[in-house]
């Protein structure tokens, strides 16, 4: 399960971080030196991801990963080998299968809320497995392992040649850092590594049991760092933009954009961000050009084909739009492509398709979810009227028979068509039929007389035949 959720768990937070692969390598290195004093000897993989929220995770089988955000706030080769090898013990002790075991995963739901408006984080577009898997990652783990987690990780640095006072100068900030709420930490790695006194004490105790010495690394970090610290203030203008539009300012956010662009043009999130400006002022084009520089620089993130699928069908151009969005959904499936390919779908008459992509999201909630639900009511009313108004018969005072309706599809709908065939006690059968004319609200219920009787209760001899929406 961790080698599936990797790749969908990097997707939804931003993707890899690949403008500076000297850190790439440098984080890589210090993760295997760690890990190589792990008990458990497995297949450990390091990542950056493009994230400026401060946190790490780890999944099972030793998938790690390390944000472009908290690289930022370390001092030291030390701290980054702490933090290492805390993930490392997580992956190691088995912290992260416990979790799903004990059914401690939820499901992401998907986003209630327009793509480019979102600031939420990529992770609540996704749905199905990919939607699990970006919640995976973000796991919080109990004070028992998290203290584990702390010991452990402090073993394996110390034994890897580092000065585990790392670790406890690592606690101090982290803890400091939470005193002060500052929102970024409280929404990473607070989140899931809540930092506490009694953490600092135990690293403190730890650290007095290990060899005294050891590296910290201090310059041999800030000259790794070099090129991703000169980068800060380019991203520090893109979190903002991205605030900005999250705010509905557009104007804000695009002198933001280029702001970013102007100190980092190579950063293809940047040309996204100004891509997701012009699709909201509804300039398609110029949407789709930023996407496309966007995809130039970055190929392998789902966002980019995703947000310029979207511009290309506004656009009309619905061959090339439904291959942007095929290529977005083979990264990782979300809630905005499988609607999109729906709509294509259905446009060009492939109703089959229409309803496999609809109902990749019925059993979804928010927005994405709602609409599927209706596009696939539209699509089968027609065809299959029963299956959205169930009913059933009842007698009255004068037995007569009356068939009561109950419209469960999402939206109203009116002209209710049934047909019974009731055979009474002479042993003639008729035929009626008869029209509920509504319109009934999602949930109402009404009811027809059929004036046939004597009507004992014992079945129901009524077929829905039709029903039609009201708008």
């Amino acid at each position: 399960m961790g080698e599936q959720a990797y790749g969908p768990s990097q997707q939804s937070q931003g993707g890899v971080y690949d403008l500076d692969p000297d850190l790439t390598a440098y984080v890589k290195n210090v993760g295997a030196r760690v890990a190589a004093f792990a008990e458990n000897p497995l297949p450990y993989e390091f990542v950056i991801l493009n994230n400026s929220v401060p946190n790490a995770w780890a999944l099972p089988g030793g998938k790690i990963a390390i944000n472009r955000g908290l690289l930022t706030e370390l001092g030291s080769e030390a701290e980054l080998a702490a933090v290492l090898g805390h993930e490392v013990v997580h992956a190691a002790a088995r912290h992260g299968a416990q979790q799903m075991t004990r059914g401690m995963i939820s499901q992401v739901l998907v986003a209630t809320t327009a793509v480019v408006t979102g600031n939420s984080g990529y992770g609540d577009l996704a749905v199905g497995g990919a939607a699990t898997a970006a919640q995976l990652a973000l796991s919080k783990y109990g004070r028992g392992a998290e203290l584990e987690s702390d010991e452990y990780g402090m073993l394996y640095m110390s034994k890897a040649g580092y000065d585990p006072q790392g670790a406890v100068t690592l606690q101090e900030t982290f803890l400091r850092l939470s005193e002060g709420r500052n929102q970024d930490w409280l929404s990473g790695l607070f989140a899931s590594h809540p930092p506490s006194q009694a953490r600092v004490e135990a690293n403190r105790r730890t650290a007095a049991r290990l060899p005294a010495g050891g590296e910290l690394g201090v310059e041999r970090y800030a000259a790794a760092m070099r090129k991703t610290r000169a980068a800060m203030p380019a991203y520090e203008a893109y979190d903002q933009g991205r605030q900005a539009l999250a705010d509905g300012d557009t104007d804000k956010a695009l002198g933001l954009a280029e702001k970013a662009l102007a100190l980092l043009p190579a950063e293809a999130h940047f040309h996204a961000l100004r891509g997701d400006i012009r699709l909201l002022q509804k300039d398609y084009a110029a949407a789709e050009t930023n996407y496309t520089r966007a995809i130039d620089r970055r190929e392998d993130f789902f966002y980019y084909p995703l947000q310029r699928g979207i511009a290309r069908k506004e656009q009309g151009k619905a061959e090339a739009a439904r291959a942007d969005l095929e290529r977005s959904v083979a990264i990782m499936p979300t809630a905005p492509a499988y609607y999109s390919l729906g709509e294509l779908a259905e446009a060009r008459g492939d109703l089959a398709a229409a309803r496999e992509y609809y109902g990749a999201l019925a059993g979804e909630q928010g927005s994405y979810g709602d609409a599927a639900r209706k596009r696939l009511a539209r699509l089968d009313l027609p065809q299959n009227p029963s299956a959205y108004v169930p009913y059933n018969c009842v007698a009255d005072s004068r037995a007569n028979l009356v068939v009561q309706v109950r419209n469960d599809a999402p939206e109203r709908i009116r002209n209710v068509r049934l047909e019974v065939t009731y055979t009474g006690s002479d042993g003639l059968t008729r035929r009626l039929a008869e029209t509920i004319p509504g319109p009934l609200e999602p949930g109402e219920i009404a009811a027809v007389n059929t004036g046939l009787s004597p009507y004992s209760g014992s079945g129901c001899p009524v077929r829905i035949v039709g029903a039609e929406f009201a708008d």
